[in-house]
């Protein structure tokens, strides 16, 4: 078993400083598997799409306005964008026993992004045709994601998209093994799989950085 689940099915049952502060050898041995396949996927990444800075996410969690006290989480996580502002989305990996996961995509537009981004989907079937990709399909299945309940403001409920403009956030999700994340080949088949969505984050880049008429948004 790798030292990255080791560690963090014991800090399940154990998540409090005294017990971390007994373990923190462990944590680090933890921290260092995890970062080295963090690295790892990020240099393959770059090698097919012009990134932001990666970000590995610390592992304390920050409890001063959660009613949830515990001080640790049980999960190595890392992030990075794609380069603003001509590239849009991001890619997100999470290891955790039972939930590792990989994911890509929009998760939190901002309010005029959002709205740009239905403005062209009332208009638009674009989006619909890039879903239907076999290999995205294969990859990821289905677009997920937050949704108002009815229809955004502005917007026909009865709309033949109305399961698009909904969305709050537009996301793909994978979910691997353990066993998978230590596997050589791990960050290859994770470029695999968000390589599959370059024709949706070459939409949503389009979207994004031109206005309703089609004119680039200077910069």
């Amino acid at each position: 078993m790798s030292e990255i689940f080791k560690f963090l099915k014991k800090l399940q049952k154990n998540n409090n400083r005294e017990w971390f502060t007994e373990h923190k050898d462990e944590f680090e041995v933890a921290k260092t598997e995890a970062n080295v396949i963090f690295e790892s996927v990020y240099q393959e990444l770059s090698k097919s799409d012009e990134l932001e800075q990666l970000k590995i996410y610390r592992i304390y969690r920050d409890v001063r306005f959660s009613l949830d006290k515990t001080p640790y989480k049980n999960h190595f996580s890392a992030q990075t964008g794609r380069k603003k502002p001509y590239k849009r989305g991001g890619y997100y990996i999470h290891f955790e026993p039972n939930n590792c996961f990989i994911a890509a995509g929009f998760w939190g537009p901002e309010r005029d992004d959002l709205l740009r981004i239905r403005k062209d989907i009332d208009v638009s079937d674009e989006l619909v045709k890039i879903l239907q990709s076999k290999e995205l399909k294969k990859e990821f299945g289905e677009l997920v994601g937050d949704e108002v309940k009815t229809a955004p403001k502005g917007f026909n409920k009865e709309h033949e998209r109305i399961d698009l403009l909904r969305k709050k956030q537009y996301i793909f999700v994978k979910n691997f093994t353990e066993n998978d994340i230590l596997e050589k080949d791990f960050p290859k088949k994770v470029v695999k799989a968000f390589t599959s969505l370059n024709s949706f984050f070459d939409y949503m880049s389009e979207v994004l950085t031109t206005d309703e008429n089609g004119e680039p948004i200077a910069y």
